[in-house]
């Protein structure tokens, strides 16, 4: 068990899989590594680099940190006189339609403002306390960069989309965001976990994830209907932003799709749950991913979302124009899934290391 800990580690509180996380970093060494280890709870986190931990209060009191309520607790402590702005806030979302889940995002968000102003009417707020407040989440409460744009876009909202007033966070800097790559399987990987999956709905459902480049949630929220074999496509209603799309659809998907509904008889959803009427659940199926990951020995911290980079990649690699990619994909801006161009042996493997220009006596 870790008794003490280091004072060259940093801590960022951020949100990972919709919960609070705090987010451990550190120059790399193999003891800060073996350290680091021995918290309760640790995990790697591939997108931010970091360890993490979940927040807590005992690892806040532990790291040091500033304690900043969450959930239900910050709702009930919203003073009176900002409660109406948090109900408006909310109302202009949904008529907006906005999901559900973005819904509870940005509310959160910003009843985190509304409880530190207490007794002042958020309404009065001028551009150099909201600058002030966002320099107290960073310096204080060391938020992550993703963090403080979550909740500059909730603010943000606020002023702008409720109270009408425009572009009053143009003399307010943002954080420069982290760059990160997506993590890619290789194709021999793919083989190699697919080879673990023995029941034929966990094989179906993620050969399809595969096949297609779906998220999670887009499997399983197939209906029979949405497999058009006649034209050979997928459609995916409803996907993240709102946006229908059509994807191709495998034959040798089509094929093991087939044996699938012959042995499970699916009645209105591709993909049953536990309970009649219900779709599987994206956290069982998550699951069923890491079991077969772990299984092939892949040591790489890939998760379900994987398949799709991987998809995107293998495509821009197979030769496959990148804005064919992007509209396969559902992005909305090119640079999404110009990302995939950087991890792309298509892309690499015409660069030529200077090293082996270099005339040695050992090579």
């Amino acid at each position: 068990m870790l008794h003490e800990i280091p004072k060259a580690w940093q801590f960022e509180l951020a949100s990972h899989r919709d919960k609070a996380i705090i987010l451990i970093r550190f120059l790399y060494s193999r003891e800060d590594q073996a350290l680091v280890r021995q918290l309760t709870g640790v995990r790697w986190s591939q997108s931010q680099k970091a360890w993490y931990v979940l927040d807590i209060p005992a690892y806040r009191q532990r790291f040091g940190l500033q304690t900043e309520p969450i959930g239900k607790e910050v709702l009930s402590q919203i003073h009176p006189i900002n409660q109406q702005a948090l109900a408006r806030f909310v109302e202009t979302l949904q008529l907006k339609a906005y999901s559900q889940s973005t819904i509870q995002t940005y509310r959160n968000e910003f009843a985190q403002l509304l409880y530190v102003l207490k007794g002042n009417l958020v309404d009065e707020l001028s551009v150099e306390r909201l600058r002030d407040y966002f320099l107290y989440c960073i310096n204080t409460l060391k938020l992550s960069e993703n963090t403080i744009h979550s909740r500059m876009n909730a603010v943000k909202f606020y002023f702008e989309s409720v109270l009408g007033r425009q572009r009053i966070f143009i003399e307010i800097p943002r954080p420069k965001k982290r760059i990160t790559l997506p993590n890619v399987l290789a194709i021999s990987q793919v083989e190699k976990l697919f080879g673990q999956l023995e029941n034929l709905k966990h094989k179906t459902m993620i050969y399809l994830a595969y096949s297609a480049g779906l998220r999670v949630s887009e499997v399983v929220n197939l209906k029979i209907k949405d497999i058009h074999s006649e034209r050979m496509v997928i459609n995916i209603r409803g996907a993240k932003g709102k946006k229908d799309r059509m994807v191709g659809l495998s034959q040798g998907i089509l094929e093991l799709l087939r044996k699938y509904y012959v042995a499970y008889h699916p009645n209105d959803w591709l993909f049953d749950g536990q309970y009649a009427g219900e779709p599987y659940s994206t956290r069982s199926l998550q699951q069923i991913f890491h079991r077969a990951k772990n299984a092939a020995r892949i040591l790489q911290d890939v998760t379900f979302h994987s398949l799709r980079h991987s998809y995107a990649t293998h495509l821009h690699e197979a030769g496959t124009d990148i804005k064919l990619i992007q509209e396969l994909l559902g992005h909305n801006d090119l640079k999404t899934t110009l990302r995939y161009t950087h991890v792309s042996q298509r892309t690499l493997e015409k660069i030529k290391s200077p090293f082996d220009s270099l005339n040695l006596d050992d090579k």
